[in-house]
């Protein structure tokens, strides 16, 4: 039976030594102070309804719908993390425009900020999609993430409910 062995010296450093079957595997945590995240907070949520996005108008996406939240950070279409790290935030809207053409846009914002955005022109093909990665910074504290997006289609168009419009994240590294 396999057993985890924890044994720790004055130095601050604790390490963790697993059976030693074929070879040797050793988890060494570093010495810091506060706590060491194994799994950081993630969460994934799409739209509940359809929302109507007016033209030429950046506008906050609403994400009614929460899929899972491992830590209670998000709430209100916002994702606000407690514990400081590095989060990949991925996210996507469907646009079904009908025949018009123009620019259909997609960002992540902190703080009310744009932190990364994409664009597609779009042909009079009657749909648009729009997908969206990046890797940020949050503090922990203050920092907060949402997803907006902006379209030149000439008049207001709608972003379909459901799994085609969402924002997911997750924490990949601590601070």
């Amino acid at each position: 039976m396999s057993s985890v062995i924890i044994a720790g010296n004055t130095s601050g450093t604790i390490t963790l030594d697993a059976p030693a079957v074929a070879g040797t595997t050793t988890l060494t945590l570093p010495t810091t102070s506060g706590t060491v995240m194994v799994n950081g907070p993630a969460f994934s949520a799409n739209t509940a309804t359809t929302q109507s996005i007016s033209n030429a108008t950046y506008t906050k996406v609403t994400l009614g719908t929460e899929v899972f939240d491992t830590n209670s950070n998000f709430a209100s279409s916002r994702f606000t993390p407690t514990v400081a790290g590095y989060y990949q935030i991925n996210a996507g809207i469907f646009y079904n425009t009908g025949a018009v053409s123009g620019l259909g846009q997609i960002f992540i914002y902190k703080n009310g900020s744009e932190v990364n955005g994409t664009v597609n022109n779009m042909s009079a093909s009657g749909y648009c999609g729009l997908s969206i990665a990046t890797l940020t910074y949050c503090n922990g504290t203050t920092d907060y993430i949402e997803l907006y997006t902006y379209h030149s289609f000439g008049t207001a168009q709608n972003v379909s409910s459901g799994t085609t419009v969402f924002m997911t994240g997750a924490m990949v590294r601590s601070a």
